[in-house]
């Protein structure tokens, strides 16, 4: 099979294609054959040696995947042979097969396609345990997405609006922010070419903002918190821009605020019941037509580089997938 292969850590320029032996499961184990692989930014920092998980060299990057069960492992009972899947895998989805442990496994929603599949799980999931679990956004509240044409960033539109909140959308160009508003944002701001607190000001008529979804940092992270509503939350979710920003915490004091954590990998290893109904939600919602993962652009596998380095220089909107 072919496979994408960091062999030293670098820029994607440093990937390459390879044939490599096809993987054979062990127990509790499963190989998928991989129909779509989508590309998120951990993909970018992992092959550079800049994520919290290291995988040994070398290794394929790719952590989210829809495909079909090629082969199982002992002791596995909630999988078989030719069922339709969504995986979610740290690293090793960039490849024509992949192997993973079978509790990494969901099943493919009916009438879901596989790079609809591949976009889902990672961003809807992460999403939705930052804004119902981390952030306990309620009906009526208002909710800030920066960098909200992203794929998480619609993720959090959808599911906000869903919620029962009101969305603002930010964005850095008009064609990004047209996207927020197909996917349901009541208003958007541009903060390329728009004061970030003032429009914060005036659509919210000096009340501030419930809930941050920030998967950006850099330099809108602190001018957001300074908007922020008494008793408010801003969820850190990543750091797109490339810098951590480091905010002064008498902000969080003076208005009661709570700095609040996203780890999704680490949520669904230690709490898996409680992710398992997270996933339920998110397949009812899909169900009903409230959630639409945003395919902007599909790549070959041959391609990979091309398609990273798309997401890197934020340009893309939604996702990218990699068609093996």
């Amino acid at each position: 099979m072919k496979a994408v292969l960091c062999k030293q850590f670098g820029p994607p320029e440093s990937l390459v294609v390879e044939d490599v032996p096809s993987p054979r499961p062990g127990p509790g184990e499963v190989v998928i054959s991989v129909k779509a692989a989508s590309v998120n930014f951990p993909d970018v920092l992992i092959i550079q040696n800049k994520y919290q998980f290291k995988p040994p060299l070398p290794f394929s990057p790719g952590s989210e995947l829809a495909g079909v069960v090629k082969e199982v492992g002992e002791g596995v009972k909630d999988a078989q042979v030719g069922d339709k899947v969504i995986a979610f895998t740290t690293y090793g989805a960039f490849a024509e097969e992949v192997k993973t442990e079978a509790a990494r496994l969901l099943p493919l929603p009916d009438g879901m396609d596989f790079p609809s599949g591949a976009s889902f799980i990672l961003t809807y999931g992460t999403t939705d345990h930052a804004l119902r679990d981390r952030g306990n956004l309620q009906e009526g509240e208002t909710l800030l997405v920066l960098g909200a044409a992203g794929g998480v960033g619609i993720a959090a539109i959808e599911i906000g609006k869903a919620l029962g909140a009101r969305v603002i959308a930010c964005a850095s160009s008009a064609e990004k922010l047209e996207v927020c508003r197909q996917h349901g944002a009541d208003e958007t701001i541009n903060y390329a070419t728009e004061d970030l607190r003032q429009r914060i000001k005036d659509l919210t008529d000096g009340k501030g903002i419930d809930v941050i979804y920030d998967a950006v940092g850099g330099p809108y992270t602190e001018p957001a918190f300074r908007s922020i509503a008494w008793r408010g939350r801003l969820l850190v979710i990543g750091f797109a821009a490339g810098e951590i920003p480091k905010l002064p915490l008498n902000l969080a004091l003076l208005k009661g605020a709570s700095i609040v954590g996203v780890f999704w990998g680490d949520f669904t290893r230690r709490e898996p019941k409680v992710f398992a109904e997270s996933a339920r939600q998110l397949a009812r919602w899909y169900g009903k037509g409230r959630l639409k993962p945003h395919v902007s652009k599909t790549f070959p596998l041959a391609k990979t580089i091309e398609a990273l380095n798309l997401l890197a220089s934020r340009k893309a909107k939604g996702k990218v997938v990699i068609i093996p």
